[in-house]
């Protein structure tokens, strides 16, 4: 079996931080460089993608307590899903990887994200089907050679039967660590080429 892994932010989806910071900054009165300092940091969200804050309860706790106010859940969840926008030509791409293999999401992202991962990406849902993962369910978070390792073990598919896409250069370098084929995502056309030519020479 050949198991291709995708990155969502960037790749799939356009993802605005910006937006999304601006619409916490409305949220709770915080300005972008107060919410860096109090959540968006090695302690706080990065720690969150690595899996070391248990469930998405705990992370909304955890979030509330760090910026000093409390978000509602619904409004978080709000504001991370307006600055999202789909690619269709790369779920396209995605679609035409299913048909030669299984397809597996792998984001860095949070226990909150990965709880409304489908509400949040609902384009992925037909393609992906139950295959919608974040970093955070897996302990480790990119580019983590620990991350790829249990997606491998998960599928129980060897690195080299693996393609794995992403926008950043160190996500796709900790891929390849493993052993992994990594493409670095510069846009459908090139991503849709790379996994028909990584399933031709399988």
């Amino acid at each position: 079996m050949l198991l291709f892994i995708f990155d969502m932010d960037d790749v799939l989806y356009d993802y605005d931080w910006r937006r999304r910071m601006e619409g916490m900054t409305g949220l709770t009165g915080l300005s972008l460089a107060e919410l860096r300092e109090r959540w968006w940091h090695a302690e706080g969200e990065w720690a969150a993608e690595a899996g070391r804050i248990g469930s998405a309860d705990d992370y909304l706790a955890a979030f509330n307590t760090a910026v000093g106010i409390d978000v509602d859940e619904a409004d978080w969840v709000r504001v991370r899903g307006a600055a999202m926008t789909p690619w269709a030509d790369s779920i396209a791409a995605v679609r035409r990887a299913a048909e030669l293999g299984q397809v597996t999401l792998l984001t860095n992202n949070g226990p909150l994200t990965s709880r409304h991962l489908r509400s949040l990406a609902p384009d992925l849902v037909p393609v992906f089907g139950d295959h919608l993962f974040t970093s955070s369910d897996y302990g480790a978070r990119k580019p983590d050679p620990e991350v790829f390792e249990a997606v491998l073990a998960r599928y129980g598919v060897p690195a080299s039967d693996a393609f794995f896409a992403d926008d950043l250069p160190e996500n796709v370098a900790g891929a390849r660590s493993v052993g992994i084929t990594g493409h670095l995502f510069v846009g459908a056309p090139a991503l849709l080429a790379a996994i028909e030519d990584f399933a031709h020479t399988r």
